[in-house]
């Protein structure tokens, strides 16, 4: 059977043949659009009523193909497979089976209700999810190490113009927002601290509550926080996207390691620069504070004092010592989540989402256990 359909200029043949099997045949020649795919479409849905054996698209002759002829191919792709008939689309060029896979993922059919879980799967599955996240947890670090300790040996490995170019997005970046929290945050606590010493007439003390409290604690814990929004996201995301777009198979296609490559540059970058954005933190959040105490009429001489008496190099090293340990953490739970994107067109999100509640779990998890400890050294 041999028939053609012209209009406006526009030709679409096409041939309709039954092999031996009753697998039915369309061979399509031409512009598959719109205005030319009607009878098409009207003699394949004729003939499939009675077809029990397969189908068969063969477009690789077809000139042309709009989203008519998509349609086409997904609608009678769709109506076979839920009737458990085989069917095959040959020749469908790369770009336009991009654009099938794409408007695949939109499925407008009724979806089956899910089963619910009882508690009791749920508790499993919960606990397979957990060993698997504790089985690629130390692979990762062993990985990690080992590539780390190996970019020490070797600094010449290193891609350093993607450090810097990390550090300037991890840090330089990030000055803004982080000296607008900091300011904010030591007005505030400024404020607040007043309001209350004020019942003793002790409002001098403000300064030495606000050292000790954003040096000893909320400097780096604001500070880490947001790194975990800013960066940690942005790592789960960029690793991710390469993950959905087959570039870490690639890098592994070609003998590179995708920790060394993509991992250790982005936890130098956050490691290098981090504890800078601490030490501006702490620098604006006193700022904020001098301009309260100064409204209340004491002098900026008298705010140093309080704070010099108040916060000592101790408290500083402290502070650095426990950003440096959250933003190893912090990029750290990014880029594996990053590498650990599934696929979809959802995955990326999800990646991104884990890795910042991650990043932020393991902060307050990691400072508690810093309280715990500088508390039985004295610190």
């Amino acid at each position: 059977m041999h028939q053609t359909a012209s209009v406006d200029n526009r030709s679409l043949d096409y041939t309709l043949k039954a092999d031996a099997e009753g697998i039915l045949h369309a061979v399509v020649r031409g512009r598959m659009e719109a205005g030319s795919i009607g009878p098409l479409w009207k003699e394949l849905a004729s003939k499939l009523k009675k077809n029990r054996a397969g189908l068969v698209l063969d477009v690789e002759k077809v000139d042309y193909m709009d989203m008519s002829g998509q349609a086409l191919l997904l609608h009678f792709s769709r109506q076979m497979q839920d009737r458990n008939l085989s069917v095959e689309v040959r020749g469908l060029r790369p770009e336009l089976r991009e654009i099938q896979e794409e408007i695949d993922c939109f499925d407008c059919r009724p979806r089956p209700m899910q089963r619910k879980l009882s508690a009791l799967e749920e508790l499993g599955r919960a606990a397979v999810n957990l060993g698997r996240d504790t089985r690629q947890f130390f692979s990762f670090v062993g990985e990690f190490v080992s590539s780390f300790a190996y970019s020490l040996t070797h600094p010449g490995t290193v891609r350093w113009k993607d450090v810097l170019s990390h550090m300037e997005a991890v840090g330089g970046r990030a000055v803004f927002i982080i000296a607008l929290m900091g300011f904010l945050i030591g007005v505030i606590i400024a404020f607040q601290t007043a309001i209350t010493l004020r019942a003793f007439g002790a409002e001098i003390f403000v300064a030495k509550l606000l050292g000790l409290s954003i040096v000893r604690e909320l400097g780096p814990l604001v500070t880490s926080i947001i790194l975990a929004g800013r960066s940690g996201s942005a790592f789960a995301a960029e690793i991710g996207t390469m993950k959905t777009n087959e570039e870490i198979n690639a890098l592994q296609t070609m003998g590179l390691s995708p920790v060394r490559f993509l991992v250790v540059p982005r936890m130098l970058a956050a490691m290098l620069v981090t504890p800078l954005l601490c030490i501006f933190f702490l620098l604006f959040s006193f700022i904020g504070g001098a301009l309260v105490m100064l409204s209340m009429d004491f002098t900026l001489t008298t705010y140093i004092h309080q704070l010099k008496t108040s916060v000592g190099m101790t408290d500083f090293l402290g502070s650095m010592v426990k950003v440096f340990v959250f933003s190893i953490l912090v990029a750290w739970i990014g880029c594996v989540r990053g590498l650990q994107t599934g696929s979809g067109a959802s995955a990326v999100g999800r990646s991104t989402t884990s890795a910042v509640v991650s990043a932020i779990v393991l902060i307050i998890l990691a400072d508690g256990i810093f309280a715990v400890v500088y508390y039985m050294l004295g610190i």
